[in-house]
């Protein structure tokens, strides 16, 4: 009798390049969205403008800006406060797209996406990229219309803060992340909402200096110090102003950490490299809020597989 032939291995696989389509699909969706829905782009600019046009008129006579880093002479209100609503954009962008993710992941695409065999971790990757790069377009159409408002940064600090703005987005879109991975219910989630935007917003540097807060109460300076959104806007404030510096060595690395002013232990900010500093912040809050995000989803051991979402069925 011939011989068997031997069994042949039977390809399980994702497809090639399967990834990539993936990752290009999520991204694609979440454009098409951005485009079809104008009162989304609309309200994203309507708050920073708003901002801008009127209430720093009445604030540049109010709330003088003295020359702190990274500028080198007095600036009007309406250029210190452009990185914070830079940042604000990102901050209502990222938390909105954790909004639809709510939804996505009871009745909207990402319910299949999570079934698939494609890992956690990049789907969630796949999202926050893709609603990352719906805020640095809203902010690039932000700073366009700003320059017209005599708001002229340095040419090259366009392109130095497209890196920040990416990180920051990041950042924001995994705290928003994580918190749609505690909501069930779409109707819970404006409520926790107003618990998180707006006082991450306010209790930041984006629409006064921290000196500033500092002689009205020391308290809320500290939460200020505190907050990651603060980092956000000064590591957005330094790169759009051409003024990031870093450590070439690692004395001066070492330097950085213990040369803070002593009478302020609790502001990093007071270092030599305030921007760096910002972006180690930024970096760390970015990875441990994507961490648990991830951890969030695994359906065997976060909190959705214990709540029996969608894709613990």
């Amino acid at each position: 009798m011939p011989a068997a032939e031997p069994a042949r291995s039977v390809d399980v696989g994702l497809p090639r390049f399967g990834y990539w389509h993936c990752f290009y699909g999520i991204l694609k969706r979440e454009l098409l969205r951005f485009l079809l829905q104008r009162g989304r782009f609309m309200s994203a600019l309507v708050r920073p403008l708003v901002w801008l046009f009127i209430f720093a008129a009445g604030f540049r006579s109010v709330l003088g800006v003295s020359i702190i880093p990274p500028y080198e002479t007095y600036v009007l209100y309406e250029v210190y406060v452009t990185p914070g609503l830079m940042a604000m954009i990102q901050l209502f962008g990222g938390l909105q797209s954790s909004l639809s993710m709510v939804y996505d992941r009871e009745v909207g695409s990402m319910r299949i996406l999570l079934t698939s065999p494609y890992p956690r971790w990049f789907l969630l990757t796949s999202k926050l990229f893709a609603g990352t790069a719906i805020s640095v377009i809203q902010v690039y159409v932000y700073l366009a219309i700003a320059w017209w408002w005599e708001v002229e940064p340095p040419h090259i600090g366009y392109i130095m803060v497209l890196p920040a703005l990416i990180l920051s987005g990041l950042m924001l879109g995994s705290i928003g992340l994580f918190l749609s991975s505690l909501i069930k219910q779409l109707e819970n989630f404006a409520s926790v909402m107003n618990f998180v935007i707006f006082p991450m917003f306010f209790t930041s540097s984006a629409l006064y200096p921290l000196w500033r807060v500092r002689e009205a109460s020391l308290t809320l300076y500290y939460v200020c110090n505190f907050n990651p959104f603060t980092y956000c806007v000064e590591l957005i404030r330094f790169t759009l102003h051409a003024k990031f510096d870093v450590p070439t060595s690692w004395d001066q690395l070492v330097l950085m950490f213990t040369s803070m002013d002593k009478g302020n232990v609790f502001d990093p900010l007071s270092s030599d490299y305030p921007g760096f500093v910002a972006f180690l912040v930024v970096l760390l809050t970015t990875a441990v809020f994507l961490g648990l995000s991830i951890l969030a989803y695994d359906p065997s051991r976060g909190l959705i597989g214990r709540r029996g979402g969608p894709e613990g069925a």
